[in-house]
């Protein structure tokens, strides 16, 4: 995790922006380098600030949240994106996470879990609030369990996975090369029938694949 996370607030409300930055002023390791009110406006700063962090609201005008997280993760995947939003049904959740959203936190939660949230993803952890995450495990469990599930070297990525290590610290940790894990991660989301890092996280929770390395905020 970097000394000082960079952030960047995206919100189509300034009164949200304003609240954020006012929130994350209070915390000395967090800068909010800038911030967008449009998902064409994020892309743009993101390609030239590259921040660490992308506080990302959902529903925007043009570019949707969920379609900019798309675009940052395909363009800047050393960008992580933490999802805000007023609304917490599972559609969008499911489509924030499947778009590559390392987290996803509802704008009613306190500051404090807001920046906890902030330093959970920077440092690479999956977050979703205790609620949105039991949810999630009820409704869909992995394929895995039924379908073959993981080698032992698979399961051994998830579980570094789980605990926030990117394919760079997996790699050094199981002694192979980074493009070995990134085979392995294909490999993972095709056996789990997911699309990103956090939903086969919250898959294996699901499954029982994974039990106690979740990072909630």
């Amino acid at each position: 995790m970097p000394e000082v996370i960079r952030v960047l607030v995206v919100d189509d409300h300034a009164l949200h922006r304003d609240g954020a930055r006012g929130i994350l002023s209070q915390h000395p390791d967090i800068e909010v380098v800038d911030e967008a009110d449009s998902g064409e406006m994020a892309l743009a700063l993101i390609d030239r600030l590259l921040p660490d962090v992308v506080l990302m609201d959902i529903r925007l005008p043009g570019v949707s949240g969920i379609e900019a997280t798309r675009q940052i993760r395909a363009r800047n995947p050393s960008v992580r994106v933490l999802m805000v939003s007023a609304y917490d049904d599972d559609e969008y959740i499911r489509g924030a996470l499947q778009a590559g959203a390392s987290g996803y936190l509802c704008k009613t939660a306190p500051g404090r879990e807001l920046a906890k949230a902030i330093r959970s993803v920077a440092s690479g952890s999956t977050v979703v609030e205790p609620a949105v995450l039991a949810r999630l495990l009820v409704v869909r469990p992995s394929r895995s369990s039924t379908e073959g599930g993981l080698s032992e070297r698979e399961q051994s990525v998830l579980d570094l996975l789980a605990q926030g290590l990117t394919n760079k610290r997996v790699a050094a940790r199981l002694n192979i090369s980074a493009r070995t894990v990134e085979r392995h991660c294909e490999s993972i989301y095709a056996k789990m029938a997911v699309h990103s890092r956090a939903e086969a996280v919250i898959s294996g929770f699901a499954s029982g694949l994974l039990r106690g390395r979740h990072e909630e905020p």
